[in-house]
């Protein structure tokens, strides 16, 4: 027997809203700030919490030369879903990964001589060139070859007949902190690197790239000749008051009241019984959780916008659910509540989320459950 389901009731009260023109808009921007420079837009974590595929579909609209994910898995549902347009995945890779990158004509990331070879291996094999980025580590010590070991690997990759190397990379480690000297010592490490081409006579690939959204505001000198932006692409600055660059938050992320109540005193709230008012209160349930990533950690701290005012949740958050005190203010069923984002004249931001649960934006955004239903405008 299967379920009748109506139209109305197939998306939950708790979704997220993506403004894909505000993230298009903020491509431009960042594009603009940024002339003669490629512009790869960083996709990873199911496009930081807003969708891959309908991001992916807004950028390659929008001009955007190359597209960057993590994992291979996350190019693969790229090709699945039509995107045509080049896809460099930044993760570090398995031999056994190799053959579905050459199939799918995704870009890998060489880290390592060792997984030059084996690309070089695979590829022969296959009788096809693989694309590759060579990543360099300047200062990171996570994946890529030291920067002192960069000889080397450069000639190896030049001795490779099945790989096409379409670019040289590095990541910084500190682009966000005050203080910038171990940057721009990435910086001048990478340049070292650019410089050994031309003294071992081998021609720089096409793309050189090393600056991520903090870079792009910040260090102008370090875009060489393509920019990876991924917060900024989201409206959600890496440095606070760094906005050289205008650019909105494209995300929202919403609820509706489904239960009033009024709550006495002596009668506590939630798991634990962490919350009771020394007077009567009006109380809302509101149909979200740790389950949906609304952080457990932000109990009796979080702050939702109910009819153009901020009201603060109270109790441990639930996995389902959250009751917010309106004190002596009305609300009814279906009201909306704004978890994430503008109501009136009021906003709650990625920050405001992140300082409450004591993580960063990213987290904030990236672990929104994909249980939260995306609609696109």
């Amino acid at each position: 027997m299967h379920a009748t389901i109506s139209s109305s009731s197939v998306v939950r009260p708790t979704q997220v809203i993506v403004d894909l023109n505000i993230l298009r808009d903020n491509f431009i921007a960042i594009k603009t700030a940024s002339p003669g420079v490629h512009v790869m837009p960083i996709l990873k974590a199911n496009a930081y919490g807003h969708g891959l595929v309908r991001v992916a579909q807004t950028m390659e609209q929008a001009g955007a030369d190359l597209l960057g994910v993590a994992v291979l898995e996350e190019g693969l549902l790229l090709r699945e879903r039509g995107v045509s347009m080049p896809i460099l995945v930044l993760g570090g890779i398995l031999g056994n990964q190799i053959p579905d990158f050459i199939e799918n004509n995704l870009i890998l990331t060489a880290s390592s001589i060792d997984k030059l070879q084996q690309i070089e291996a695979t590829a022969g094999k296959m009788n096809k060139k693989a694309r590759v980025h060579l990543k360099f580590d300047t200062g990171m010590e996570r994946i890529g070859v030291h920067y002192y070991n960069a000889p080397s690997f450069i000639l190896t990759a030049d001795k490779c007949r099945h790989i096409e190397v379409e670019g040289i990379y590095s990541h910084f480690a500190n682009a966000d902190a005050p203080d910038l000297s171990h940057a721009q010592l990435q910086q001048r490490r990478f340049q070292q690197i650019l410089s050994l081409y031309k003294a071992l006579r081998i021609p720089l690939p096409r793309y050189r790239h090393m600056a991520n959204s903090a870079a792009i505001l910040r260090m102008p000198d370090a875009h060489f000749n393509l920019i990876r932006p991924g917060i900024l692409l989201y409206g959600v600055y890496p440095v606070a008051g760094e906005k050289r660059i205008q650019v909105q938050s494209a995300l929202t992320w919403k609820s509706s009241v489904v239960y009033f109540k009024v709550v006495k005193p002596g009668h506590p709230v939630g798991y634990g019984s962490t919350w009771e008012s020394p007077h009567p209160v009006r109380a809302v349930t509101v149909p979200v959780g740790y389950g949906d990533g609304y952080f457990h950690a932000m109990s009796g701290k979080a702050e939702v916008l109910i009819n153009g005012r901020s009201y603060p949740v109270v109790g441990r958050i639930s996995m389902d659910q959250i009751v917010v005190n309106i004190e002596q203010d009305s609300a009814f069923n279906e009201d909306e509540v704004i978890l994430l984002g503008r109501q009136n004249k009021r906003e709650i931001t990625a920050s405001d989320l992140a300082r409450w649960a004591g993580t960063i934006p990213y987290e904030v955004l990236t672990n929104i459950n994909t249980r939260v239903p995306r609609v696109y405008v």
